[in-house]
């Protein structure tokens, strides 16, 4: 199988490289291309088997599969270029939410998936979320399912939850680095404890939290109540955190999904459905 990723930012490079290193792909069947022709021949430089090209059209010539890593406005004219070269037996990956593979559907004649990875899936953890097309072929929703299981735990999802699900595996690793980075700046604050110290802690601990989890020890609620002795001192903190925290996360929510609205409002002057 060929396989092209168009599009080596942040995610594009962070998806390519997990997939390399998990060897769910081999650096001779992959072929990347970039705007920016330099970010493609850093990541040649690391793999040299893998082929560069410049423009999107010769990357779809040559591959099977094909993720567009690319920002949701971006998407539908690069598939204006590689349309013609997107025959029935191949398969196209969109990693942006705002975009439905219903319309990708209606412009492409070949299967559609919509694949959300996270940050996480760089140590081969947390979840990725697949949508598949009403006519995506079975080959490829069995391809799909075995690429992501190799560097996470893939989750299909339906379009109505599409974006609360992105909020918690794709966004949920900045919004909880950056609660932990002002768990750590208060203590360095409030205390004596140095920054590195600070760190150093809260990320053992953080570590250690997803290890209890992952290997089934406790649940959330009751690794709190095992932490929380009643009248003891995490109880106190826990108390302040119930009284200040209020709808904080209603209102990540509520921002968020705003913001995809208006991106998806955007996106749907460009696709005839």
């Amino acid at each position: 199988m060929k396989t092209g990723v168009i599009g080596i930012g942040n995610m594009g490079r962070i998806l390519t490289e997990a997939l390399l290193e998990e060897k769910a792909i081999s650096p001779s069947s992959l072929t990347i291309m970039n705007r920016t022709k330099k970010k493609a021949l850093e990541l040649k430089n690391i793999y040299s088997d893998i082929s560069v090209v410049d423009t999107a059209k010769d990357l779809s010539i040559c591959s099977d599969l094909i993720f567009l890593c690319l920002k949701p406005l971006d998407i539908y004219w690069v598939i204006q270029e590689i349309s013609p070269h997107l025959t029935k037996d191949k398969c196209i990956v969109s990693i942006t939410s705002p975009i439905s593979v219903n319309q990708l559907e209606s412009i492409v004649p070949c299967s559609v998936v919509r694949a959300i990875p996270s940050i996480t899936n760089r140590a081969k953890a947390g979840v990725s979320l697949l949508t598949f097309g009403s006519n995506c072929s079975v080959k490829w929703k069995t391809t799909m399912e075995r690429l992501f299981r190799k560097i996470s735990v893939p989750i299909e999802i339906e379009d109505n939850v599409t974006r609360v699900a992105s909020d918690i595996v794709s966004c949920g690793p900045a919004f909880f680095s950056y609660l932990t980075q002002r768990f750590i700046l208060a203590a360095v604050r409030k205390t004596d404890i140095d920054q590195e110290t600070a760190v150093t802690l809260a990320s053992e601990m953080l570590i250690g939290l997803g290890e209890l989890l992952k290997k089934g020890h406790f649940t959330l609620p009751t690794l709190q109540e095992k932490v929380c002795v009643k009248g003891g001192i995490t109880g106190e903190g826990i108390k302040v955190l119930e009284e200040e925290l209020g709808d904080v996360f209603e209102h990540v929510f509520a921002a968020t999904h705003l913001k995809f609205k208006e991106e998806v409002q955007k996106i749907s002057k460009q696709y005839p459905i």
